[in-house]
């Protein structure tokens, strides 16, 4: 089966002047992979390759070795690069833009806004189509994942009391302020850990590894700045904790975890000034 929206792995099986016809592994259906798109090394009859699959401005169904910037049923942060009496078109990775219907619109959307939306297909046109509407196609119910699970975030909004993240492409989580300790962008990708999942639904997210894992991590983000600092840092457990946050991207209770494994492991020296690399004077 040849999937729209969705990179599949189809078999080469014969060549024209516009390309080679790419076929499943049941041969049911045919797909053309215009010649631009053909690895330099050539493509022989029987070989597989991994393509994306879209529909070209003239409908139809075309195969790309490009990358775009969301698939089929994902969510992403995307430019507006045009808006005609049509919808709005975002750029994402491929020659055809990817097309916002008005009805899909949270109000209307202007040329070089970027916008956070969701890949589906139109049952009606059998077309990709982004929605700007996109916590609509979010998950509410059957929340299939557990506290101290490692997830793929998506940066959303911000509020009040966090940073809105979107989990899996599926479900939305909460990032509180007290906790995050990096810079983030709309449409920025990380890794996170589930915290806890509320009863009503609610997901609480961090950034940072839970328990003494984090430390692990941290360790190396600590000696990593001391090498990049002539082996000296002036910090230490009466520095400010905003301060900490800024340089380190973690809570001064991570940084004290840290910096105590470091020292009992004999890689850095605590003096009154500051900390040191071991190895250092």
């Amino acid at each position: 089966m040849i999937i729209l929206g969705k990179f599949n792995r189809l078999r080469a099986v014969r060549q024209t002047d516009n390309g080679v016809y790419l076929t499943d592994r049941e041969g049911t259906r045919e797909v053309l992979l215009p010649n631009k798109f053909i690895p330099e090394d050539g493509l022989e009859e029987g070989q597989y390759l991994r393509v994306f699959i879209f529909k070209d401005s003239e409908d139809r169904i075309t195969a790309t070795t490009a990358e775009p910037k969301i698939l089929l049923n994902q969510f992403a942060c995307l430019q507006v690069r045009e808006v005609n009496n049509i919808g709005a078109f975002l750029e994402w990775g491929l020659e055809k833009d990817l097309m916002v219907p008005f009805k899909e619109q949270p109000g209307r959307m202007h040329v070089g806004g970027w916008y956070m939306v969701y890949l589906f297909l139109d049952e009606k046109t059998e077309r990709l189509v982004a929605s700007g509407r996109y916590q609509k196609f979010l998950q509410k119910e059957n929340i299939d994942i557990k506290k101290g699970q490692a997830v793929d975030v998506l940066i959303d909004d911000q509020t009040d009391l966090g940073v809105n993240v979107i989990i899996n492409h599926q479900f939305r989580g909460l990032v509180y302020w007290n906790e995050l300790f990096e810079e983030v962008q709309r449409g920025d990708e990380r890794k996170g850990y589930v915290k806890t999942v509320r009863p009503d639904g609610k997901i609480d997210v961090s950034l940072q590894r839970p328990g003494y894992g984090k430390v692990e991590t941290n360790s190396q983000k600590l000696l990593a700045k001391l090498e990049a600092n002539n082996g000296f840092l002036p910090f230490g457990d009466k520095s400010d904790p905003e301060d900490i946050a800024r340089v380190f991207e973690m809570s001064k209770k991570t940084f004290k975890m840290t910096l105590g494994k470091l020292y009992k492991e004999r890689q850095v020296r605590i003096e009154p000034n500051g900390v040191y690399l071991a190895k250092k004077s």
